[in-house]
């Protein structure tokens, strides 16, 4: 490298070239030029809790007499530019990297120890000041616990809720009017739309539900156990004090892991969360295929619904237009439940004292959690308060139903309904019309045990509102 544009640092590994005006050092550098697989990079999130975690510890080693004051209060004040955002560009590590996420936590260590260094005459150390009582082992992991509770927090609990009451409300608008049920995709018998979208909303609910119960794990810190869970190098309260400080500062009920070996040994808490985030994402594209289904036509389809016009839908057939959010959010979706293999398997990577696949980790279930954030926003707001429904093509289709005559099977017994049902779409003749012939049922009991709105709410006492 020009050595006009560089400077040289030093590591344990000797002299190497870093750019001038880079804040990170010797071990970033090395990383960044080891590491070159991809474009893929730590998100905000992470970073943001690495020097929340960097401030943190500056404060409680203060705390414990382990650092001098000055020297914690010029990391902190580094650290939290850092956790602000203030310097994400010093953080060019490909999230392909060593297994422990050692270099991230180098890349945080370095930059602040720059930045610290130039508010105090001292020269901030990024290993025996910035990493006092941590190793990557038990930072890392606890980066990752933290981002993702803030995330999950901030982005794809709120979103659900908002889906939630999206769906509610949407239900209340539509529950006079009645559709044809469907089963392995045939007619089957009716129910209303609030009916069909209630089912909609109780799956985004108990999906929220499991998402928040599944935080809990998240929850508890691996921080304190430095390398491997014995908490060697570090003070016996760091960890407690630690985690204390993370949840004064995040207003979220952080607490030191009951068990630091497992802690930093596994991924299973954030396994279980990206278990989690996979349901919710496997509840919106049913969602979204519902609604797609309703939409196909609009001649020849089911054509129950309308979605917006928002995008041209063909470079070769004029006037074609898709439901492109429905589109979209299945895709999201998908990509969750892809990430969730992916972390599955590096959650298997937890080979004796330490998971090896940890960078990987954060990626993909902070990804996946701003994917579920977006797909239940994309719902909210762009599909299921924006559908038109087809009322005279619900009707028609509700008439002609042959499976109506289910309705008529208490009365006339299976056999003798399954011959009005099969006449009746032989001949395309509505139900009613085929019964009143081929039964002893006066026309009115027919017209009423045919009511479309009775038969879908069999059991109300207002069923004929």
């Amino acid at each position: 490298m020009d050595s006009e544009v560089s400077r040289i640092e030093k590591d344990s590994l000797g002299e190497i070239a870093v750019p001038q005006g880079a804040l990170y050092g010797a071990q970033t550098e090395r990383a960044r030029r080891n590491f070159a697989f991809s474009s893929l990079r730590f998100p905000r999130t992470f970073i943001s809790a690495l020097g929340l975690i960097k401030g943190s510890a500056a404060k409680v080693n203060s705390g414990l007499g382990r650092l001098d004051t000055g020297l914690a209060e010029a990391i902190a004040a580094a650290a939290a530019e850092v956790e602000q955002g203030t310097h994400d560009l010093q953080f060019p590590l490909d999230v392909f990297q060593t297994g422990s996420g050692t270099s991230m936590n180098m890349n945080a260590n370095e930059v602040i120890a720059t930045l610290a260094s130039s508010r105090t005459r001292q020269r901030v150390h990024p290993n025996d000041h910035v990493n006092l009582g941590q190793s990557s082992n038990d930072v890392i992991p606890t980066a990752i616990h933290i981002s993702a509770a803030r995330s999950a927090g901030d982005r794809a609990i709120p979103a659900l809720r908002n889906l939630s009451i999206a769906c509610s409300s949407r239900a209340d608008r539509l529950a006079h009017l009645v559709k044809t049920g469907r089963t392995h995709l045939m007619d089957a018998v009716p129910l209303t739309f609030a009916q069909e979208i209630s089912g909609w909303q109780f799956q985004v609910e108990a999906s929220l539900m499991r998402l928040e119960f599944a935080l809990g794990g998240v929850l508890e810190l691996a921080i304190g156990g430095t390398a491997i869970g014995t908490g060697l190098n570090a003070h016996p309260a760091f960890g407690s004090f630690m985690a204390k400080e993370i949840a004064n500062r995040t207003k979220l009920p952080f607490v030191p892991s009951p068990n630091l070996f497992a802690a930093i040994a596994t991924q299973d808490p954030v396994l279980a969360l990206s278990s989690q985030l996979r349901g919710a994402a496997i509840a919106m594209m049913k969602i979204a295929n519902d609604v797609r289904w309703m939409n196909s036509g609009p001649i020849s389809g089911i054509g129950e619904i309308s979605v917006p016009a928002i995008q041209p839908g063909s470079s070769i057939m004029p006037g074609k237009a898709n439901p492109v959010i429905a589109e979209a959010v299945t895709m999201l979706c998908a990509s969750v439940i892809g990430n969730d293999s992916t972390i599955a398997t590096a959650a298997q990577y937890s080979n004796f004292q330490l998971n090896t696949m940890l960078p990987l980790v954060a990626h993909k279930v902070l990804e996946s959690i701003e994917f579920v954030a977006e797909a239940a926003t994309a719902l909210a707001t762009g599909v299921i308060p924006e559908f038109e429904v087809n009322d005279g093509r619900i009707s028609d289709a509700l008439a002609r139903n042959p499976i109506l005559a289910t309705a008529l099977v208490p009365r006339l017994g299976y056999d003798a309904v399954a011959k009005i049902t099969n006449e009746a779409r032989r001949s395309g003749r509505p139900i009613a019309e085929v019964a009143k012939e081929q039964s002893s049922l006066s026309p009115e009991e027919i017209d009423e045990l045919l009511n479309p709105l009775q038969m879908a709410h069999p059991h109300s006492a207002t069923r004929h509102e």
